[in-house]
């Protein structure tokens, strides 16, 4: 069977009402401004859940967009792919929470565990069972409350971390819509680089305590030049292999909807590729970095906004926390 297998049918996404801004965040006593943060991040705001909002309710909304969208009722999903490392419990998955809340009794439910590359890692799972005819149609979700495990003191994580959530609906390709779909996937990974971007605390091998919330270590650790290095080679690998396995040019590509990390690794990621930064979709300055959910909120807001249409090449980048990295190339 020659690709695409799978074709992105519906997507949605869902943010919390609550806007922070980079001047409510330099109020809270920290030695930043809004201009030092747009200078180094390009965010300019970000959304960030109220107390009591959880991420399901952020997840089942975004997904019943997509599922609208696509024409499927609940009892249609075969399986639930949340990627998320910022689940409402660490017992049971996000997904199957999500599962619940939407009413897919019938769909078998499952987290990934790969921080910002959660979504795309999810569309690849969710291509191959579909590929394989394990599944049909699969509901793949990147969501985060991300607010929830980062320290509001260290200004090195608080400008860039947000909460969202992003759902796309694949479906088999098949009759008119053949044509269509997941043109390539890529997917790495480089364990040994675990503690440049991490949370220590908080798992088995280091469980939560008095000790471990004094010393702020169940919250994210990042170091940011390294993480910053890291991130535009393994983007760069990402596109090239994406391309490549496509058998298509940088020409070729109608959009670029990269990881929306940060707008130097944005505009870092857009110049290897080739790509001009007039076809790269960013909204990173209203969003934030929502890490899993970046991608299929960006997509989602691209759709809306019209710059994704029948017929357009669109080319998805990310990478994350573990190191992850990897890439989808979509003809809609």
């Amino acid at each position: 069977m020659k690709r695409p297998y799978s074709y992105i049918a519906g997507t949605g996404h869902a943010v919390p009402a609550r806007v922070v801004t980079n001047d409510d965040i330099a109020a809270m006593g920290l030695e930043t401004n809004d201009a030092w943060i747009i200078e180094r991040t390009g965010i300019r705001q970000r959304h960030i859940a109220a107390p009591g909002e959880s991420l399901t309710s952020l997840c089942a909304e975004a997904s019943r967009q997509a599922m609208a969208k696509a024409g499927v009722q609940p009892g249609e999903i075969d399986t639930i792919i949340c990627g998320t490392a910022s689940p409402d419990h660490l017992l049971p998955s996000q997904a199957v929470e999500v599962q619940t809340a939407l009413g897919c009794s019938r769909a078998a439910a499952f987290d990934v565990a790969s921080a910002c590359s959660g979504w795309l890692y999810g569309a690849i799972v969710g291509d191959s069972m579909i590929a394989s005819g394990a599944a049909d149609t699969v509901l793949v979700i990147g969501a985060e409350k991300l607010s929830a495990i980062v320290d509001w003191t260290d200004r090195n994580t608080c400008i860039l971390f947000a909460d969202g959530a992003g759902a796309t609906v694949l479906r088999r390709a098949k009759g008119e819509k053949k044509d269509r779909g997941i043109l390539s996937t890529f997917m790495r990974s480089d364990g040994a680089l675990a503690e440049l971007l991490w949370r220590p605390a908080g798992g088995g091998a280091e469980p939560y305590s008095a000790d471990a919330a004094t010393g702020k270590r169940h919250f994210i650790h990042m170091a940011g030049r390294e993480v910053f290095k890291h991130a535009v080679r393994s983007m760069a690998e990402a596109t090239d292999r994406a391309l490549d396995t496509a058998r298509i040019t940088a020409a070729d590509v109608d959009l670029l909807i990269p990881h929306q990390a940060t707008i130097r690794i944005i505009e870092a990621t857009a110049k290897h590729a080739g790509i001009s930064m007039e076809k790269v979709f960013v909204n990173v300055d209203r969003f934030g970095n929502t890490s899993a959910a970046s991608i299929p909120i960006a997509l989602n807001d691209a759709m809306e906004q019209g710059r994704v249409k029948e017929g357009s090449t669109v080319l998805f980048a990310a990478f994350g926390a573990g190191f992850t990295w990897g890439s989808l190339v979509v003809r809609f």
